[in-house]
C-alpha cells in the first residue's frame, strides 16, 4: 500500500507527542494533527499545571491562617483572584508556548485539524486551509478526554461550573457545592476550603476516591471534615433546584445541600467521538478503545494510549504509553528487533494535591491474594512524628503492605504532608521489587518526613519470613 506517513498521531498532548518524538527518533516518517483551538493538551491547559498553580496559592494561604501557632503574626489575609488569574495565564502561558514549540519544532510534521477515519488505514483531516487525505502505515489515537456532565435532573449547563470553568473564576464564592468524590473534586473542596469558602461535597458511594486504600481514603476524608468540609454520603437520587435566594440546592434521598455556586466533578470520558473509529473497524466500550499491554487495539496498526484507553488516566502513564506504542510500531515496521513491549502497571503511581496530600503505589491487596501472595500490612501515623509534629502537620498516616512469604514490598500508602513527594522512596522500591528485610537496612536521616517509613518498616520486617 502506498502510504504517506509510517506512523499518524491524533492528538498532541502529553501521550500524541511522546509517541510522535519517539517514533520520529526512530526513524517514521510521522505527523501529528491536533484540532484544538490551542496547542498544548489537557494537562498544561485545563488540568494539571493551572489546577496545581491555583492549590499552591491555597496551601499557603491555609499556612497563614495557623501563623500564631508558629509565635507568627501576618495580619489580615486577602485574597486577590484577579492578581491569582493572572499568574496563572502567565505560568500556563510559558508551559504551553515550549510545548507548541516542541510540536511546531519537532522532527516530525504537524497538521492543525480534525481528523476523521475513512477506513483502518485512511483518514479525512479537515484543516482550516484545506481537507488532506492521508494514508498511514500506523495510528496512534491520543486525542485525551472530555468533562463528564453531572447528570444530575434540573441541572443546566449553565447551573453549575466544570472543572474548566472553575479555573477562570475570576471572583471566590462563599459557598460551594462539589458533586463527586474523585481526585478533581477532592483537590477542588481543599482549594476552596483554604480560600475561605464554605464546602459542602455531595457524593452517591460511601467513600471518597473509589478506588483508592479506604483506610487512606477515610483518613483524607476525616482531615478535609476537620477543616470544616462536609460530606453527604451515600446520597442518591439528585435533583437540582434554585432556592428563592437564588441559592443552588440539590436534594437527594434523607437529604439536601444548598450553596452559591455548584461544582460537576465527576470525571471525565475519553475524547472519541467524532474520530469515526467504526469506519475503521473498531468498536468502543463506553468511548473507551479497548487496547491490550501492547498499547494494541483490536487492528493491529491501531494503537492508542492515555485517556482514551486508560486503565489509569494518569500524565507519567500516558506518556509511557504513547512511547511504548511508537517503539512497538516500529518493532512491527522492522525499525527495531525484539518482542513487543507490554505496559506494567505493577508500580502505579497515584497522587492528590490536598491538604494532606493522598498518594499510593503498588496493587491492592485484593490482587496481591489473587496473585497467590500473603499480604501483610503495617502503619504509622504523623501525630506520632517528629517532623510533622514540629511542622504542625499531624494528620494522616503511611502505610505500607508486604509478602509476607517473601518479604517483598507489595504498595504504599500515604495521607500526609508533602505526601506525593515521599511517596517516591517507596514507589523506587516497588518498582526494584525490593524486600522490607532490605529497606530495613536502608538509612533515614533525623528529623525528616521521610524517616517516617522506616516504622512501619521495621514492623514488616518482623512480620515477614526471612
Amino acid at each position: 500500500m502506498n502510504q504517506d506517513y509510517d506512523f499518524v498521531v491524533i492528538g498532541g498532548g502529553s501521550a500524541g507527542y511522546a509517541g510522535a518524538r519517539t517514533a520520529a527518533a526512530l526513524g517514521m516518517r510521522t505527523l501529528v494533527i491536533d484540532s484544538a483551538e490551542k496547542l498544548g493538551g489537557l494537562c498544561i491547559l485545563r488540568g494539571c499545571m493551572p489546577s496545581k498553580t491555583f492549590i499552591e496559592t491555597a496551601n499557603r494561604r491555609l499556612a497563614m491562617t495557623h501563623a500564631t501557632e508558629f509565635a507568627l503574626g501576618c495580619g489580615q489575609i486577602t485574597v486577590d483572584p484577579l492578581a491569582l488569574q493572572a499568574r496563572k495565564r502567565r505560568l500556563i502561558g510559558e508551559f504551553a508556548d515550549y510545548r507548541v514549540d516542541q510540536l511546531e519544532q519537532g522532527k516530525f510534521d504537524l497538521i492543525r485539524g480534525h481528523a476523521e477515519f475513512v477506513d483502518a488505514h485512511q483518514i479525512h483531516v479537515k484543516a482550516v486551509d484545506k481537507v488532506h487525505e492521508i494514508k498511514a502505515g500506523a495510528f496512534l489515537v491520543a486525542t485525551g478526554s472530555v468533562i463528564l456532565e453531572p447528570g444530575c435532573p434540573g441541572l443546566e449547563k449553565g447551573d453549575y461550573l466544570d472543572s474548566d470553568a472553575v479555573l477562570e473564576l475570576e471572583t471566590l464564592p462563599e459557598s460551594i457545592l462539589v458533586l463527586g468524590a474523585g481526585p478533581i473534586a477532592m483537590e477542588f473542596a481543599h482549594y476552596f476550603s483554604a480560600m475561605g469558602s464554605r464546602v459542602e461535597v455531595l457524593l452517591r458511594g460511601d467513600e471518597i476516591l473509589r478506588g483508592v486504600d479506604t483506610e487512606l481514603a477515610a483518613a483524607l476524608r476525616i482531615a478535609l471534615e476537620k477543616r470544616g468540609v462536609r460530606f453527604h454520603r451515600g446520597a442518591q437520587d439528585w435533583k437540582f433546584s434554585r432556592t428563592i435566594g437564588g441559592m443552588r440546592r440539590v436534594d437527594y434521598k434523607g437529604g439536601s445541600a444548598e450553596a452559591a455556586e455548584i461544582l460537576g466533578a465527576l470525571g471525565r470520558r475519553p475524547s472519541t467521538r467524532g474520530l469515526a473509529l467504526e469506519k475503521a473497524g473498531l468498536c468502543l466500550d463506553k468511548d473507551r478503545i479497548a487496547v491490550d499491554a501492547t498499547q494494541q487495539s483490536a487492528i493491529p496498526h491501531i494503537f492508542a494510549a492515555g485517556d482514551v484507553c486508560g486503565p489509569h488516566e494518569i500524565v507519567h502513564i500516558a506518556i509511557a504509553q504513547g512511547e511504548m506504542a511508537a517503539r512497538n510500531v516500529a518493532r512491527g515496521q522492522g525499525l527495531l528487533s525484539g518482542e513487543p513491549e507490554r505496559m506494567d502497571y505493577y508500580a502505579r503511581l497515584f497522587g492528590v494535591f490536598t491538604w494532606p496530600q493522598l498518594a499510593e503505589v503498588g496493587i491492592s491487596e485484593e490482587a496481591a491474594l489473587a496473585a497467590g501472595m500473603d499480604p501483610v500490612s503495617a502503619s504509622y501515623p504523623f501525630a506520632d512524628h517528629g517532623k510533622s509534629i514540629v511542622m504542625g502537620e499531624i494528620d494522616g498516616l503511611v502505610k505500607l503492605t508486604a509478602d509476607r512469604g517473601t518479604g517483598r514490598l507489595i504498595s504504599g500508602g500515604v495521607v500526609g504532608p508533602e505526601g506525593v513527594e515521599i511517596i517516591h522512596e517507596i514507589a523506587i522500591a516497588v518498582h526494584l521489587k525490593a524486600t522490607v528485610h532490605a529497606l530495613a537496612t536502608a538509612p533515614h536521616y533525623h528529623p525528616t518526613l521521610s524517616e517516617i517509613w522506616s516504622y512501619p518498616i521495621e514492623d514488616l520486617a518482623e512480620l515477614c519470613k526471612k
